[in-house]
């Protein structure tokens, strides 16, 4: 895939720096998840009142919803220290170890994609999680010692966008679970003007919804359109972003009124006019699209399916009525269709 994706909710390496500074420090900066902070505030309070680490958290859901900022304010909330890392980047047990080990009295540990993390690695963790301590094992065969290592306490907080490949004995050792799910467009246009104050570019609020509306329900998406939108305007003289010049930029960008790009219309459209609408394997689509399987799996197909365009099947993947409305083609079967979607 060469062409760039600018709703692509995964971190992009000029979107790092920037997120860091647009990052809520509090639960109360933090738009949108009601639900999660009104929750964590009461676990975090009644840890703090009983003088303990908080339960180890996992926060599961697409990329860009803001699971490692939770993560961070979590960290803030509880005054502690906080070590970020990621399942990958284990290479062995002991580096593991060594981590869990540094001597600093009740921090929390931050692994995102924890479902990467090597089996033979997770099993470090399970002791550690529960009774703060790991086996450390010198020299190797007959003459190998074991000792039992005893840990300062502290949080683990794993974050997965495959919450279905963790394993069972490594899920049940998180007291608390959080699914992150897309926002409302009302939400994310909150945090869109949030980003434009601190970048202090001037959006007026129609604008800010226009960007929303085609964000894809994630605030790292909204904030990438944002500043390519402020590039836009700026340089063809527009003073302020209104519903206008967004909606003007994100034509250029290729996003349109539902946040779909060119690649995902193609897909749309190669199973409208060359399968009828489907079912077809997701197979053949990567065939006739050139491109992967997991690129179609991870990357586009996701927002389809949420947005009620596509549906996945025992025979593959069919584009919905509504699917066939968005690219102007018409339903086949047109009225008998139309009556069958409404029964």
């Amino acid at each position: 895939m060469d062409e760039t994706r600018w709703t692509d909710p995964a971190a992009q390496p000029e979107d790092r720096e920037l997120d860091r500074s647009l990052r809520p420090r509090s639960l109360d900066e933090f738009v949108g998840q009601q639900k999660i902070k009104d929750n964590l505030r009461i676990f975090v309070e009644a840890a703090r009142q009983r003088g303990e680490v908080l339960d180890h958290v996992l926060l599961y859901g697409p990329p860009g919803l803001g699971k490692t900022t939770l993560a961070q304010i979590i960290a803030v909330e509880m005054a502690m220290e906080i070590r970020l890392t990621s399942g990958p980047a284990f290479q062995n047990s002991a580096e593991l170890i060594a981590l869990l080990s540094e001597q600093s009295d009740r921090r929390v540990l931050f692994i995102d994609e924890v479902h990467r993390l090597n089996r033979v690695i997770e099993e470090h963790l399970y002791p550690a999680m529960e009774d703060w301590r790991v086996e450390l094992v010198i020299d190797k065969g007959p003459g190998a010692r074991h000792f039992n290592l005893q840990l300062e306490p502290f949080t683990l907080i794993g974050a997965t966008t495959r919450a279905g490949l963790i394993t069972p004995a490594l899920r049940s050792r998180f007291g608390i679970v959080c699914h992150l799910d897309f926002y409302p467009a009302s939400e994310l246009a909150t945090i869109v003007t949030r980003s434009a104050g601190l970048l202090r570019i001037a959006l007026d609020p129609e604008g800010a919804l226009e960007i929303a509306r085609r964000s894809r329900g994630t605030p790292r998406t909204a904030n990438r359109v944002l500043r390519r939108i402020r590039d836009i305007a700026q340089v063809q003289g527009r003073a302020r972003i209104d519903r206008a010049t967004a909606d003007h930029g994100l034509g250029l960008l290729g996003v349109d009124q539902l946040g779909l790009e060119p690649l995902d219309r193609r897909y749309l459209q190669v199973i409208c006019e060359h399968f009828q609408g489907g079912p077809v394997g997701i197979q053949n689509l990567a065939v006739s699209l050139g491109e992967e399987v997991d690129t179609l799996e991870d990357v586009v197909e996701p927002y389809l399916i949420q947005s009620g365009l596509v549906k996945r099947t025992s025979r593959g993947r069919e584009v919905t009525p509504g699917g066939w409305r968005h690219l102007g083609l018409e339903t086949p079967g047109g009225d008998r269709a139309a009556q069958g979607e409404l029964l």
